[in-house]
């Protein structure tokens, strides 16, 4: 099975092909470019490195959200225009479980935190099995990162920090966090579109894909715009 990952839901943009549980190729930046002008040439670029033909591909799996409201609108629009071209399903993967799944078989919890701003995280809490099953102990969510910590130091148990959310919350893990913390190493601290790949294809035998033309973002909450009208309106 052939699937093609994209991720634009932050900073970093990477797109990868998997094929039955291979890497065939990855390309990742995290370079001040908009998305706009690097998914695609990353992807054409891609391609003729490992002489893909896109026709061969089975799904598209792309990270959906949360993240960058633009970053997620523009991967979902490429991956639902390839889909709807070479007609292959989306699968849309929530963006905090593929940070996760960056890291498969650690031992402990593992939080990502991606930064919503005004205090707020981008999070969930998951943990492997022994024999490598995925759990989501706490479904992805945007929430204060009080309220992620207070679950941390409930549970117990170490755990482990990774997403652009660490540098900002550095501090403030240090302060109120109770249990035994580390963070992950820079080259599995970001998205990558492997894991979308790679998980993807765990919930595409599971039947969780979509046609291209039902594939939506997911937002978690109202972008800036939408909140700053609401308030205008009186209705936040």
């Amino acid at each position: 099975m052939k699937i093609l990952g994209i991720d634009g839901s932050g900073l970093v943009a990477s797109v990868a092909i998997v094929e039955d549980d291979n890497l065939v190729g990855e390309y990742t930046t995290g370079y001040k470019k908009t998305h706009s002008q690097t998914l695609l040439p990353m992807l054409d670029e891609l391609s003729k490195m490992v002489e893909l033909d896109l026709n061969t591909i089975d799904a598209i799996a792309v990270s959906a959200g949360p993240g960058s409201f633009t970053g997620l609108r523009i991967a979902s629009a490429t991956a639902k225009g390839m889909g709807l071209s070479l007609g292959c399903p989306i699968i849309s993967v929530p963006t905090v479980d593929s940070i996760a799944f960056n890291l498969w078989g650690q031992s402990g919890v593992i939080c990502p935190i991606m930064d919503a701003r005004r205090g707020q995280v981008y999070t969930g809490l998951y943990s492997f099995s022994q024999d490598g099953t995925f759990n989501i102990l706490k479904a992805q969510c945007a929430v204060d990162f009080h309220e992620i910590a207070d679950a941390i130091n409930d549970r117990g148990e170490a755990v482990t920090f990774l997403g652009d959310g660490v540098p900002v919350f550095k501090d403030l893990i240090a302060e109120i966090i109770k249990v035994p913390y580390r963070f992950a190493p820079a080259n599995l601290n970001r998205q990558h579109a492997s894991s979308v790949a790679a998980l993807g294809e765990i919930y595409y035998k599971n039947g969780e894909c979509e046609p291209a033309a039902d594939h939506r973002p997911e937002y978690l909450r109202l972008s800036q715009a939408e909140r700053e009208r609401m308030e205008k309106e009186g209705k936040a």
